[in-house]
């Protein structure tokens, strides 16, 4: 993709997410969303040291500045998306929420990864953030499903799902390559049906 297209993409998604928050009504606001950017290098690189213990052996961000870069370069805005959930009244980066593997067609599907941040975790933040970021994807990107992938024992990423409504398909093993190894994966999905219903 040319840079000019790729700025093109970046800033109509920025334009389409402000109008998105705008109609948020002021009390439901603790957090906001933001896209993943080059200038959030330094304080993502330091949030994923503090939480080298609440993300292993789930979660393997970028721990470096040459990491964070090509991570970045990923999420053209056709085929990935990546939000930070930021605490509103300081900015600060509480989670990060990735729309990847974005397919159209018959499909309008999504899979989502995620992660909180240590210094913010517990607090509500993810589950305000990605139940937010669920209904822009179904909004705004006009996707049907929303897939989430969740290793046996990960019981905080099942309970986040399951709080926000998503329902358990059944389980595949050696699904995905993590930390050297195929490891399998309970399969969890929401479809815009599904939040219609419960609206």
């Amino acid at each position: 993709m040319a840079q000019s297209e790729r700025t093109e993409l970046s800033s109509r998604a920025e334009a389409a997410l402000a109008a998105f928050l705008a109609e948020r009504p002021e009390d439901t606001r603790r957090v906001t969303l933001r896209f993943l950017a080059p200038r959030d290098e330094d304080e993502f690189v330091s949030l994923v040291a503090a939480s080298r213990d609440l993300h292993h052996p789930w979660m393997f961000l970028p721990n470096n500045p040459r990491d964070f870069q090509i991570y970045v370069d990923r999420f053209d805005h056709l085929n990935a998306e990546s939000l930070l959930i930021c605490v509103r009244d300081t900015g600060a980066i509480a989670g990060i929420v990735n729309i990847n593997t974005i397919i159209r067609g018959a499909f309008q599907n999504g899979s989502l990864g995620y992660a909180a941040f240590a210094p913010a975790a517990g607090q509500g933040y993810m589950t305000e953030g990605l139940g937010l970021i669920i209904r822009w994807a179904f909004s705004r990107l006009a996707l049907h499903r929303l897939e989430a992938q969740i290793q046996p024992g990960n019981d905080a990423s099942r309970r986040l799902v399951e709080r926000l409504g998503f329902r358990n398909e059944g389980y595949s093993p050696d699904l995905l390559f993590i930390n050297g190894a195929w490891r399998g994966h309970d399969r969890w999905a929401i479809t815009s049906d599904m939040i219609a219903s419960s609206a």
